[in-house]
């Protein structure tokens, strides 16, 4: 009779020491599902890669709008003259210079005549310069195109930030009822425990009243300590799936929250989500979206290589003062100005096949983008259909697991009772609490495959969840 008590007490132990850890411990925070989408979308890691990239694309398009405006720079230099240059003449100038025409001239090299065929050095020791430079398109088509497809590629950006959200919402959903539905498995094999104490504490009661045999007592010990194992493992998955979701959400994995719903919540809107998802359309699809504007930009880039074959028209300045001096007093130079305002026309005439291979190269890009945009629709279909047939298999299953579910608990009922009065073997309550429990796991595993299918389905569709004031709206019907 003690070891009995001993065995039962070691076996409810642990139990008993976690239900009392969980007393003393702060409560956690309880969160919906509505509140774990929200904490993802200021949180998720991804989500703010994406917004990042989308604030670095608006400042290469203002970079490239720059393009239009003038583009201004200034320049300074100094040049000294290790050895000057000799200049020559063909004429007489009064001994500066040499004869015309007078053969086996040399160089005098000191700046004074050097004989009749002698040259004079020319230039200063020390040169100085400064100066402004402007310029500015005035007529440049392909410039104007390309700027066209700079600022598709801001929208492009954008469309992927909005993937990224679309795709943490999805990610916080499975985890959500991932938690949600270890929290159901955790509850199912609990209960199956209990029933499995209270049968045993019966037996044993029996057994010491010359009522049961020791077969009895052994197999129902060995059903308790078989529920034991599957108890641990509902509570390790409780604990992982709570970790999944704290990652997906970006908050620190050691935040003490739970999950505030359960899968009974879902289960009542399961008829009425099936029905809404008649007319289904790939408008909001992120991935469709991306391609449609990848293929205005190739269609963009076409042009702009098109118009690489227009001449181009452009306004340019220059501004300088020059200094030429043989010592460094600077207050004495005498600077020279020079400046100029003209328009530069360039007419492209001959670039050995570049241009037309380019044109050849975008159409040929914007045709692979067509056949992948056609094939990925046509998987996008595929997906669609499948994450239906997932739903409604679901419901329907959903169905007969709760007719189980009543079925088995009446027999479990029907299967106490008899063995109570010994009218049933112990064989006979342990298959009907068997059968108890896996009509149970069935419930939650169809109504967990239900909304699962769900998300998926709405992750393609491309289903928004944050209204313009960034409230989230889990209601939203499909399109």
């Amino acid at each position: 009779m003690g070891k009995s008590i001993l065995l039962v007490v070691s076996l409810f132990f642990p139990l008993l020491a976690f239900a009392q850890a969980a007393d003393t411990t702060a409560a956690p925070t309880l969160l919906s599902l509505e509140d774990a989408i929200r904490v993802a979308l200021s949180e998720n890691v991804s989500v703010k890669v994406a917004d990042k990239e989308v604030e670095r694309t608006g400042y290469a398009r203002k970079g490239t709008y720059a393009s239009l405006l003038p583009q201004v720079s200034g320049s300074g230099s100094y040049q000294r003259t290790i050895k000057k240059q000799v200049m020559y003449m063909d004429f007489d100038l009064g001994g500066l210079g040499g004869g015309a025409g007078e053969e086996g001239s040399s160089s005098g090299g000191s700046g004074k005549s050097g004989g009749s065929g002698g040259g004079f050095e020319v230039g200063r020791w020390n040169t100085w310069s400064a100066g402004i430079t402007a310029s500015m398109p005035i007529v440049n088509v392909q410039l104007w195109e390309n700027l066209r497809v700079s600022g598709q590629s801001v929208e492009l950006a954008v469309e992927k930030a909005r993937n990224s959200r679309l795709e943490a919402v999805n990610q916080v959903k499975q985890a959500y009822f991932a938690c949600l539905l270890a929290r159901e498995a955790f509850e199912v094999y609990k209960s199956a425990y209990e029933n499995a104490l209270e049968n045993y504490h019966q037996i044993e009661r029996r057994f010491n009243a010359q009522r049961a045999s020791e077969l009895d007592l052994t197999r129902a010990r060995t059903t308790l300590e078989n529920a034991i194992p599957s108890v641990y493992d509902a509570e390790s998955a409780i604990l992982l799936a709570l970790w999944r979701l704290k990652a997906v959400m970006g908050v620190d994995l050691d935040a003490n929250i739970d999950v505030s719903e359960s899968l009974s919540d879902y289960s009542a809107h399961m008829l009425y989500d099936l029905h809404e998802s008649g007319e289904l359309s790939l408008e909001d699809n992120s991935t469709m979206r991306q391609l449609a504007i990848q293929a205005e930009q190739l269609a963009a880039t076409v042009r702009a290589q098109r118009y690489a074959y227009l001449p181009t028209l452009s306004l340019s300045f220059n501004y300088s003062i020059n200094a030429m001096t043989n010592d460094f007093n600077f207050s004495e130079y005498r600077w020279s100005p020079y400046s100029f305002i003209g328009l530069n026309l360039s007419i492209p005439i001959f670039s050995g096949g570049q241009r037309l291979n380019a044109v050849r190269q975008a159409k040929v890009q914007a045709e692979t983008l067509d056949m992948q945009r056609t094939d990925t629709e046509r998987q996008l279909k595929i997906a669609i259909r499948q994450y239906l047939n997932q739903m409604e298999t679901a419901l329907k299953s959903f169905g007969s697991a709760e007719s189980a579910v009543g079925t088995a608990r009446k027999a479990y009922d029907i299967a106490a009772k008899s063995y109570d009065v010994g009218r049933s073997t112990l064989t006979d309550l342990n298959d009907a609490q068997h059968a108890l429990t896996q009509s149970q796991l069935g419930v939650c595993q169809a109504v967990y495959n239900f909304v699962v299918a769900k998300a998926n389905l709405e992750n393609t569709l491309g289903a928004d969840f944050v209204d313009a004031e960034g409230d989230v709206q889990l209601n939203k019907t499909y399109r």
